[in-house]
């Protein structure tokens, strides 16, 4: 037997309800915010992520899926959604447009990583990129619609958030923390010892409890901001408090890629007893640029898909099961079978969720059939039915009937009322 490749998962019928009911209040919450859907391919050129993520990072480094075509390119199968969103901003010609441009994707990722709880080599990512609006207003507003969705969804969550600077203030803090670590240096892993001398800010983001600890009384690089930055870092603080909203500065969160700037944010939850980041973004305004697109801000967010699932259902949280058939037609006979097919499918063009007996069953196991699918309603049609032109319509609820002419609209009009 070949079974599925460690790291993904199958999602089988009877879950995929779960799976429609996030992406219906993430339908919700984009239209609220008045987002639009854009798809990308699942697979890029490298060079995209070599560019756009950074050649420190632990995903370029470690965890891409790469491959050479037949025409031997080389190809990744892609790791994070926000680079194939730019790639294609860039080559649509999408700046031409009005801004800002608001942006969601829905979309497998994938990362050859140590699989665990709600992480997978494949897994699924709902993302928001926002482009062309450079004021901390905005910033605050993708914070608004990460928040929005995590509590429509029922999750207690805290925002922790931090600002990393532009290149030019970092470049001060780069060397302030390079010299607090200097001592320090052999202490750190091999990964951290790269890190020191290309991007040492990409050590506060090791997970090694030995760098965590080295880092434990660091600079804060909120301290070395320039007084843009500074401004800017007020601005998001004052917007998130104007809507009522709760933070903390959390001057550890530098995020995992290369390409942010300035605003970075993480949002965490206790529901499973320790805290563990759901939700993290923040601003990348360099990214079109190095790309080789015009000098554009950006600011989105990402949040693994499986993960909100699973905190969902360690809460406890009831996610409705509506992937349920609104009637079963149960027959008695040949004739009756084939009238049932029929009235079926007219029920089904009138929006009624409708299924018959495909397996030349009794009438009993009919009716268990269709206890075990769910069906709300059941309608039982013999010769008798048919001689009548009327059948009674029975809620498996409530168990109680109501007698309805043999016609399609007339059983849609109870039904769907």
């Amino acid at each position: 037997m070949i079974n599925v490749p460690k790291g993904t998962k199958d999602v089988l019928p009877e879950q995929s309800y779960k799976w429609h009911y996030l992406e219906k209040i993430i339908s919700e919450v984009t239209s609220l915010f008045c987002l639009k859907e854009i798809r990308t391919p699942t697979f890029e050129h490298t060079e995209l992520f070599l560019r756009g993520v950074g050649d420190t990072t632990d995903i370029v480094n470690k965890e891409m899926y790469t491959f050479n075509d037949k025409g031997n390119r080389s190809m990744t199968l892609k790791p994070e959604g926000t680079a194939g969103v730019a790639r294609s901003f860039i080559e649509n010609g999408l700046f031409n447009g009005a801004m800002p441009l608001k942006m969601y994707y829905i979309t497998p990722v994938f990362r050859y990583e140590r699989p665990q709880a709600g992480r997978l080599r494949e897994h699924h990512q709902f993302g928001v990129e926002i482009y062309g609006a450079s004021g901390a207003d905005m910033d605050a507003e993708v914070i608004l619609i990460a928040h929005t969705l995590l509590k429509k969804a029922g999750l207690n969550v805290a925002l922790n958030i931090n600002s990393i600077g532009c290149p030019k203030c970092r470049k001060e803090y780069n060397e302030a923390f390079k010299q607090y670590l200097k001592g320090s240096y052999d202490k750190m892993c091999k990964v951290c010892q790269e890190r020191y001398e290309k991007n040492p800010l990409r050590i506060l983001d090791c997970k090694e409890e030995g760098c965590k600890l080295l880092c434990a009384d660091a600079p804060k690089i909120t301290d070395y901001l320039c007084d843009d930055c500074k401004e800017h870092f007020e601005g998001l603080k004052k917007h998130l408090s104007l809507a009522g909203l709760e933070y903390t500065v959390n001057p550890s969160i530098v995020r995992g890629l290369d390409y942010y700037t300035r605003t970075v944010f993480e949002f965490v939850t206790t529901d499973l007893g320790s805290q563990g980041t759901v939700c993290g973004g923040g601003r990348y305004d360099n990214l079109v640029g190095e790309l080789g697109g015009p000098n554009l801000p950006c600011v989105g967010f990402g949040m693994g898909m499986e993960r909100i699932l699973m905190l969902m259902e360690a809460k406890g949280i009831e996610i409705p099961n509506n992937d349920v058939a609104d009637l079963y037609l149960a027959t008695i006979g040949d004739k009756a079978r084939e009238k049932a097919f029929a009235l079926c499918h007219e029920l089904r063009l009138l929006g009624v969720r409708c299924e018959i007996d495909h397996m030349q069953r009794g009438i009993k196991p009919q009716f268990k059939y269709a206890d075990k699918i769910g069906a709300k309603q059941v309608i039982t049609i013999g010769d008798s039915e048919l001689e009548r032109g009327e059948v009674n319509l029975k809620n498996m609820l409530t168990r109680e009937e109501t007698c309805v002419k043999l016609n399609a609209r007339e059983i849609a009009s109870l039904i769907l009322k």
